[in-house]
């Protein structure tokens, strides 16, 4: 079974980056991922905090203001104090905002061997697996959330982008996505789009390429 070509961002902790299949929408915006944690305003002992701005896109280059400051205080920070989970997490959130992949994912490895039980941290480590082309531990880190949290609906809706577009297996997908719903009827995409409507879309389109399959298949027959 075929699907929509173009291929969306997944999303991070309670952001739902989908915009776009079929007339529903336009298009997917690939590259454009929100991050789980706000990049800290405060010492990196104090935590991490929401972020619902979006990151730069890979091969973005360079820093934010502010940046590379923040990145030499959680450094040191974690060189201080190895144990500090949180910090590990904002480094690896910094990381993953500059596109520096490989660096998060170590930050982020780092925090969940302290803290493994943050459903959060391995969401957003399962992003940067997906971008560094590792699907498969992709969908490991979003199960290991959602067996964290069985309502944290982000890692189902991950799971499904990647299963549908990365791994080919769309009712795979498509049942990440149901189970999103049974557990939040109410899920939305960011532009306001249900889930419930994303999902309906998908099937639409299925029977329609099965319709037009069966079409050509029988004028084929009939032409020999």
């Amino acid at each position: 079974m075929t699907q929509p070509s173009d291929t969306p961002a997944l999303v991070k902790r309670d952001t739902m980056l989908l915009v776009g299949l079929g007339c529903l929408v336009v298009g997917f915006l690939a590259g454009v991922i929100f991050s789980s944690f706000q990049e800290p305003a405060v010492p990196p002992s104090a935590g991490p905090q929401q972020h619902a701005g979006p990151a730069p896109a890979p091969g973005a280059g360079g820093l934010a203001p502010g940046q590379a400051d923040r990145i030499l205080a959680l450094e040191r920070e974690v060189a201080a104090n190895p144990n500090n989970a949180d910090a590990w997490a904002q480094l690896g959130n910094i990381w993953f905002d500059t596109g520096k992949y490989g660096k998060a994912i170590e930050a982020y490895e780092k925090s969940l061997a302290i803290k493994p039980d943050n459903p959060d941290v391995w969401t957003d480590l399962g992003v940067m697996y997906r971008r560094s082309g590792k699907p498969d531990k992709a969908i490991e880190c979003f199960d290991r959330a959602i067996a964290i949290d069985p309502k944290h609906d982000t890692p189902y809706f991950n799971k499904g982008i990647v299963q549908i577009f990365d791994l080919k297996d769309v009712e795979a997908g498509l049942a990440s996505w149901e189970e999103l719903v049974r557990i939040n009827p109410g899920a939305m995409a960011p532009n306001g789009q249900p889930v419930s409507a994303l999902i309906a879309e998908f099937r639409n389109k299925q029977k329609a390429q099965q319709q037009q399959q069966a079409g050509e298949k029988s004028a084929s027959q009939m032409g020999q």
